[in-house]
This record gives structure tokens, sequence and C-alpha cells, in this order.
């Protein structure tokens, strides 16, 4: 099988029971580090619920992540230009980062936007940095949906597990999510490195917060702003912002 990130040979590792009936083969690319399955015939089952019922850390790991982009992006980026919540599910993120102050908006091409109505990505908007959480690991495509990011804006924030060396059984990782068969892409340091020097851009990583960005961000740097999300140093950028709630309530209840 052909890898999907560099177009090398892949080696078959094992087979995995998905959605407790399908047994679908791994295969490992031993040039870039990229772990995909086989051709993923299930997504249809899969996706009959896009947001997958197991995941009951979804509200929480939207309210830290709000915490952790705001250091980033008043640190690292323009804080008052456009930004984009691409793959941006019920549109949690965007509700939140609008109430912060920063002015975002959303995109998705497979769920509904039930938080963020009124604030959908228009093609040409130009966009200071794209977010794009826990979304990597679904892409079926994953260069293709990159590209479209990279078209957008060559700053993406993002999380998604790294895999991990030795690559794991099937039963001893939980992020293959073979219960809900949505996780058809795995990505090790060494595969965001080689798509990094493939568009000219710069990769950090801090656990499972990563970055492609044009800028140069030291991983030192960005390891240990993270780490003062604990002491609230996104409480000090926040009072320096705007909301954006009370504005958007009466630009909504205009067009209503």
């Amino acid at each position: 099988m052909i890898c999907k990130i560099c177009g090398k040979e892949n080696l078959f590792i094992f087979k995995a029971k998905i959605l407790i009936k399908y047994d679908v083969s791994y295969f490992h690319c031993p040039n870039c580090g990229f772990l995909q399955t086989e051709e993923p015939y299930w997504l249809d089952e899969a996706y009959q619920d896009p947001i997958n019922a197991s995941d009951t850390g979804y509200l929480q790991r939207n309210i830290t992540l709000s915490q952790k982009v705001t250091i980033l992006l008043t640190l690292f980026f323009d804080k008052d230009k456009r930004y984009l919540d691409y793959a941006g599910g019920y549109g949690v993120f965007v509700r939140l980062m609008r109430d912060i102050g920063f002015d975002f908006y959303w995109y998705d091409k497979y769920t509904q936007n039930l938080f963020a109505r009124g604030f959908e990505y228009k093609e040409g908007m130009k966009i200071e940095a794209i977010t794009t959480f826990e979304s990597f690991e679904h892409f079926e495509k994953p260069m293709e949906e990159i590209e479209n990011m990279i078209k957008i804006s060559k700053n993406i924030i993002f999380t998604t597990e790294l895999l991990p060396s030795p690559i794991p059984e099937p039963n001893k990782w939980w992020y293959y999510g073979l219960e809900h068969g949505q996780h058809i892409s795995f990505y090790s340091s060494k595969t965001f490195d080689f798509i990094a020097k493939k568009y000219n851009l710069y990769f950090v990583s801090s656990g499972s917060l990563h970055i492609l960005t044009h800028k140069k961000i030291s991983n030192f740097s960005l390891k240990a702003l993270l780490k003062l999300t604990k002491f609230g140093l996104h409480k000090i950028f926040q009072k320096q912002l705007k909301s954006k709630t009370w504005e958007d309530y009466l630009s909504l209840s205009e067009k209503i």
C-alpha cells in the first residue's frame, strides 16, 4: 500500500477489529513514520454521529484549548486579525474564542454548526492562523486537507496524539479508536517534520498540541508558555481583549 503522506511503499504491521466487526489492516511507512489503515470502507457507518459518543472530553478539551490558544495568539500572532477553526465541530471553540475577544470563524464539512451560527468562514477571508483540534487522525486524504489549510493560512495550530515508538499493538493504545472507527491516520514527529519541510514550514510541538508555521517558534518557548496556563497566564491576556459576546448578540439580532 502507498503512503498517503510521502508516496513511498508502506509495510503491513497488524490487523485490528474496528466497530467490533471489521478486521482492518494497518500499514506503516518507514520513510516518513506515518501509520494508516487500509482504505476505510466503514466510514459511513462510523460517522452516523459525527462526534463519537465516547468523546467525553469534548467540552473540557475546548475550554482548556481556549486558554492555551489565547496565550499563543497573543504572543506569536496578531491578536486583532481573523482566525479560523477548521473542522470546527459544533462551533463550541469558535464561540469560546469570540467570547474571549478573538475574531474567530467556523468551517466543517460534516458537522452542523450549533454554537457559532452567523460566523461561518467565507472563501477569500484573510486568516492569520487556523486552529483544528482532533481532526488530523480523521483525515482520509491528509495531504489534500493540509494543502487546503495552507492555502488559507500558513499557520496551523492543531492537536493530535503522536504515534509512540515502538508502535503499540491494537489493544495497547486508546487512540486507535477501534470502538468508533473514525481514527484512520496516525502521525509521528517524523511525519510532521516531513510535512513541514515539504511546505517550507516549521514544526513545533508540546505534548499533543502542535504548530505548523512559517514563523520561528522554539519548542522550548511553546512548552514553557503552555505550562503557564496552569498559573493563569491566559487570564492576564484576556483582560487586554474585549469580549465579542454582546457585539455578536446585537449583530445577529439585527440579521434575524
